[in-house]
């Protein structure tokens, strides 16, 4: 019998469904699930995957686009007691095999033009069955849409692992976060308070669920207050622009790499965007003229820049639509259920305005780290969990992110916070996107290096660049170096990839 105390992952949709179960949870393409038919899907989600042998706390990875059937997966692997794992889909080979092998993943679900992928390193890894999620006769999906609502003879408690939430691996190869429902039930509820979530937002969901951002900051949270959601498979600007207008969607996150794009697509046009009220942005730097721009074309429009990290669920902390115009550069203060400090090197509070990295206490954090003892160990230490960010925090306790601690550059025996060199070139009219790191280099240690993608149309010098630089930053501060790249590596998340430029430049 389930603790009737219990408040698991899953809960979230019998819940709905017991307020409002006729209601619409969820779209996609041509399917359209009631929060009750959601429900009992679930429920034969999890039992079917019990029935392939799996027992309470085996892994089960889940490679795929945003579908239906992905969402389900999840759910379904909440209610059984496994451990959903979520692998970005655009992984192959090497990469592919390290997060399934070291998962120890025993069911593989995929998408149909992924099957093959995962097939061909399955036999290194502990994966038994590929199943296919959709699109398919025999697809899992198909099992799950009808049929009896089955009875589950497992105990799930919210101290149990419903997630190894892998990170970006964006500066080391990914760690597995270990979460617990409690965790990310916390974490639900940080997002509907600090983020405004109502019923009826109509939200659109379009990036990826394999990232935390997506899944557990948007479309978790939004089926807990019982939310019409409609999701796209990827983020497409055509689709978004159109699906908007139509539908009246009055929620949108995107990363501001996809932001960018969508106000410059020539579709766009502000009475399309009409009926939009919220706007979230996180991952990376929104450029400040494309906010701007929809701010004065929208606006009834309100701005959420989201911030933290897998970690903790992932989010930490949020600056409002009514803070944005004081403080621009921040990523605001901590969300309900985040306790934050902010410490210098020798572990001492740092002194408001003093750049410091920030350290989490709360009940959304992780257990720790899967199969790495180590790293769990470098992160939790001191009751406070260390999350390798640099930041600012002033006198009200607003933060503004000045860099990974592994993004700062020592040049010449001094610090530079490469956020803050990118901030000045990113004013440069005929900057789209840049990149600063530091490059190996026998006189200054590392040597500030701008990677930029110029606008399309338009040309820079590496002589304007820095005397544009020269205009607002420190001599030390300024590019020694700048490279022009067609565009800059990101993950499927929209974060940058710093390590493959400081690899590729070395």
């Amino acid at each position: 019998m389930s603790d009737p105390r219990g408040n698991t992952v899953d809960s979230i949709i019998r819940r709905s469904a017991g307020r409002q179960p006729d209601r619409v949870a969820l779209t996609f393409a041509d399917r359209s699930w009631t929060y009750r038919e959601l429900d009992e899907a679930t429920s034969r989600a999890a039992a079917h995957l019990l029935s392939l042998g799996l027992a309470k706390g085996d892994r089960v990875a889940t490679v795929g686009a945003n579908s239906d059937a992905y969402l389900l997966a999840y759910l379904g692997c909440a209610r059984a007691g496994l451990v959903h794992v979520p692998v970005n889909y655009a992984l192959t080979g090497r990469e592919l095999t390290y997060l399934l092998a070291d998962s120890g993943a025993r069911i593989a679900l995929v998408d149909v033009d992924l099957a093959d992928a995962v097939e061909g390193v399955r036999a290194d890894t502990a994966v038994e069955q590929v199943l296919v999620l959709h699109g398919r006769e025999d697809a899992v999906l198909e099992v799950w849409r009808s049929g009896e609502v089955p009875s589950l003879d497992v105990e799930v408690a919210d101290g149990d692992l419903v997630q190894l939430l892998y990170t970006s691996g964006t500066t080391s190869a990914p760690k597995g976060a270990m979460m617990t429902h409690r965790a990310l039930m916390h974490e639900y509820l940080s997002s509907v308070l600090a983020l405004d979530f109502d019923a009826d937002d109509a939200p659109l969901h379009c990036m990826p669920l394999y990232h935390s951002a997506q899944m557990h900051v948007f479309l978790l949270p939004y089926l807990m207050v019982g939310a019409s959601n409609h999701l796209l498979p990827r983020p497409d600007a055509g689709a978004l622009i159109a699906l908007v207008e139509a539908n009246q969607h009055r929620a949108l996150f995107l990363a501001p790499t996809v932001w960018v794009p969508l106000v410059n697509h020539p579709d766009y046009r502000p009475e399309r965007f009409a009926s939009l009220r919220k706007a979230y942005y996180g991952a990376s730097i929104m450029p400040v003229p494309v906010r701007e721009r929809l701010g004065r074309e929208l606006p009834e429009l309100g701005f959420y820049n989201c911030f933290g990290q897998s970690e903790i669920g992932p989010l930490a902390t949020v600056l409002r639509p009514e803070e944005h115009a004081e403080r621009p550069d921040s990523c605001g203060r901590p969300v309900t259920f985040v306790e934050v400090r902010v410490v210098d090197e020798e572990g001492n509070d740092a002194a408001p305005g003093t750049p410091g990295e920030v350290l989490y206490r709360s009940p959304q954090l992780c257990l720790g780290y899967w199969n790495n003892p180590t790293a769990t160990e470098e992160a939790f230490r001191d009751g406070w969990f260390h999350s390798g960010d640099l930041v600012v925090r002033d006198a009200e306790g607003y933060l503004a992110v000045v860099d990974r601690i592994k993004d700062v550059i020592n040049t010449g025996g001094v610090l530079v916070a490469s956020r803050e060199v990118e901030d000045v070139l990113y004013t440069h009219p005929a900057v789209a996107e840049v990149a600063v790191i530091g490059t190996p280099d026998p006189k200054w240690i590392e040597a500030v290096t701008a990677v930029v993608v110029v606008k399309e149309g338009a040309s820079v010098t590496e002589a304007e660049l820095i005397a544009h630089a020269r205009e607002s930053l420190a001599p030390f501060k300024l590019p020694k170096r700048v490279v022009t790249v067609p565009e800059l590596p990101r993950n499927q998340s929209g974060k940058l990839l710093k390590r493959e430029l400081r690899d590729t430049l070395a």
